[in-house]
């Protein structure tokens, strides 16, 4: 439920979170000020203001948590996708470096980076790794893994070049378990539930005022939309309005030249 609805477009999330919101006010208000319920609600009078901060500041706080999971997650992904690019620089250096030919291994490489912009970037929230991708990686490898090119341009420059191989594969390992991690969607059960908290506490605080509880809970749950719709944007790294595209692949590729 939690991934279907990560996975909207922008108005679609913000469009959920303010139906959710919307029905849970009205469900409150109404039972407090017009169903048959309201005489017996009306019995909990007294409840003071700090209950209300009680229910709030757990909310504040684990929104917190959230959307600080949310940035580390992002800047991982920031730094795998330049890991990424910069190894691919690196394995272009080396190549050109080396005496021996090594225009294989450079058209191994640009078919690897090719398959990555095109083919398995665009689809890394629904699919993941793909198995195309994965193919042009184990022809890199292939290549750079022969034992002539030791002997060509010497064992510093191929071991080098197998550290750079690893590094590349270590990044795009990074960068395809950090587009399928949902480890958070207990933690945005929880924020949810606890909103709805948050309004019944509002409620409460100001039972024998009814357009003041109706501001007080309307002015929260817009706060609560803005704040977690930002954060639901930014869930899903490389999908979504606000992701990180392969521009540095994409410069590593056409630093490269044909």
């Amino acid at each position: 439920m939690i991934d279907a609805w990560l996975d909207l477009p922008t108005f679609g999330l913000f469009a959920v979170l303010i139906l959710f919101y919307g029905i849970t006010m009205a469900i409150i208000v109404w039972l407090c000020g017009f169903s048959s319920l309201r005489p017996r609600i009306l019995t909990l009078t007294g409840v003071v203001a700090p209950f209300f901060t009680a229910a709030s500041v757990l909310f504040a706080l684990l929104t917190g948590f959230l959307g600080n999971d949310v940035g580390d997650r992002n800047r991982q992904a920031w730094r795998a996708a330049n890991a990424e690019a910069s190894a691919a620089s690196a394995i272009h250096t080396l190549s050109i470096a080396a005496k021996s030919d090594t225009q294989d291994i450079r058209a191994a490489l640009r078919d690897y980076l090719q398959s990555v912009i095109k083919d398995e970037w665009p689809h890394l929230g629904t699919h993941g790794a793909l198995a195309k991708t994965d193919e042009a990686y184990a022809r890199l490898l292939g290549e750079v893994s022969d034992p002539n090119i030791a002997t060509a341009a010497g064992q510093p420059v191929h071991a080098a070049l197998l550290n750079a191989v690893l590094r590349l594969a270590e990044a795009r390992s990074t960068r395809v378990s950090l587009s399928s991690d949902r480890t958070n969607d207990l933690k945005w059960i929880s924020v949810l539930i606890l909103g709805v908290i948050t309004q019944i506490s509002l409620a409460m605080v100001h039972l024998e005022k009814p357009r003041a509880q109706l501001v007080a809970i309307l002015l929260f749950s817009a706060a609560a939309i803005v704040a977690l719709g930002l954060i639901a944007l930014q869930e899903q790294p490389f999908d979504g309005a606000i992701r990180i595209g392969p521009d540095a692949v994409a410069a590593a590729l056409k630093g490269m030249g044909s």
